[in-house]
Parts: C-alpha cells; sequence; structure tokens
C-alpha cells in the first residue's frame, strides 16, 4: 500500500466515522425520548444516566475518531 492511498483510507474513515457520529448525535438530540423509550425496555436506566452514557459514548467516540484517524491523516500529510 502506498502513502496516497492510506492516506485516502484514512479520509474515508474519518468521513464515514463522522457521518456515525452526527447520527448518533442527531438521534441524541432530536429523538431523545424515542431512543430512551427503545432502551428502558431492554434496560432500566434514569433519564440522567441515559444522557450520562450518551455524551461519554459520543465524548469517547470523537476521541477515538481524532486518535485514530485524525492525527494519522496529519502526521502522513506533514511528512509527506
Amino acid at each position: 500500500m502506498t502513502i496516497s492511498e492510506i492516506k485516502e483510507a484514512l479520509l474515508w474513515c474519518a468521513a464515514i466515522n463522522y457521518a456515525l457520529l452526527l447520527i448518533w448525535a442527531g438521534i441524541f438530540i432530536f429523538a431523545h425520548d424515542w431512543a430512551y423509550r427503545i432502551l428502558t425496555r431492554w434496560f432500566k436506566l434514569s433519564p440522567e444516566t441515559f444522557d450520562a452514557m450518551n455524551l461519554g459514548g459520543i465524548s469517547l467516540y470523537k476521541l477515538g475518531i481524532i486518535l485514530l484517524n485524525l492525527v494519522p491523516l496529519i502526521a502522513l500529510h506533514l511528512s509527506a
């Protein structure tokens, strides 16, 4: 695999991951009650716990995108 192919793959990975992140955040913001009702069928959660879990998950996922996709992509762009 060449450096340009790796750059392209990392760019696609970042784009797909950010799209998933935006979908997750959109569901959390615009369909909060619906998502809460769905999950409380399976798990006993308070609204505060549900919110904290989602915000923590969104934050962790975003950090993963930055560390595993964007930082290597930027490093490859700077080195080449």
